[in-house]
């Protein structure tokens, strides 16, 4: 049987996932126990110990300065900006490429500004949205709206524009007026691929969000990664980074678990496929 054809079974795809990540475990943990048998005071690569009790100290002890639980309050600060964030920029983002993919006079009077505007760097925008903005919520959400927004709407207008065109025709001529056609037919085809575009956009909305929290906030997972680093806290910093990588992989499965349970028939199609 050629290999293209041999599938695992359930048993032998869960240790294939889990094969990646318990080489990386092994091989940091390896790699410190070697730095720390050359120098025991080491800070680049902490061990196990040192990450345990930084996660103790963060996460379940109340700071004596602040009286808050550091890592739940940097974790609430995040989470509510790229949430916000997130839906502003999907909102946003639907209504233009549904314009944008199916009505020929606003393509060619967005197309093009918004395939500019997706090729400019976000970060570099920064400096432009703190003096302009504040060193507020407001634009720190703006970055992320305007880092991902742009390619949302390309992506999603892209995917109106690969709906079958016969079943416009087949509409129009049973009567549909512009705006039947884009609740009938554009929206309920077009969700779903909005699920997969915003899935997509997590990994550079996180990124936009920690730039944000570094440079410019009193509270985040950014904000405390960047505060530490000065202190060479690698056994704070490592745990923060492994916690932003924890909280995306869950919201990117529960938009996968929205759609899966919103819109049965995309998941089974594409199974099929």
């Amino acid at each position: 049987m050629r290999l293209i054809n041999r599938r695992p079974n359930a048993g032998a795809s869960r240790i294939l996932a889990a094969l990646p990540f318990a080489l990386i475990v092994a091989a940091y943990f390896v790699g410190s126990a070697v730095r720390r048998a050359e120098n025991p005071a080491d800070k680049l690569l902490p061990s196990a110990s040192s990450i345990v009790d930084a996660i103790d100290r963060m996460a379940f002890q109340v700071d004596q300065r602040t009286g808050d639980v550091l890592m739940w309050v940097d974790t609430i600060a995040s989470l509510n900006r790229i949430i916000v964030a997130l839906a502003i920029a999907t909102a946003i983002s639907l209504v233009l490429s549904i314009v944008i993919g199916l009505l020929p006079y606003f393509r060619s009077l967005f197309g093009s500004f918004v395939a500019v505007a997706s090729m400019v760097p976000p970060l570099a925008l920064l400096p432009i949205l703190f003096i302009t903005l504040g060193l507020g919520e407001t634009s720190k959400i703006a970055l992320i709206v305007i880092g991902v927004a742009p390619c949302l709407i390309r992506d999603m207008a892209l995917r109106v524009e690969e709906l079958p065109r016969q079943q416009m025709i087949k509409a129009q001529t049973l009567g549909a007026s512009t705006w039947q056609i884009i609740l009938r037919i554009v929206l309920p085809q077009l969700l779903p691929r909005m699920i997969d575009a915003v899935r997509l956009q997590l990994g550079p909305a996180w990124l936009f969000l920690i730039a944000a929290e570094a440079i410019a906030s009193e509270s985040g997972l950014g904000y405390r990664i960047f505060l530490v680093r000065r202190y060479l806290a690698m056994d704070v910093i490592i745990p923060y980074v492994a916690w932003i990588t924890l909280l995306a992989f869950i919201m990117d499965r529960l938009l996968l678990a929205a759609q899966q349970r919103t819109f049965p028939w995309f998941s089974a199609a594409r199974s099929a496929a």
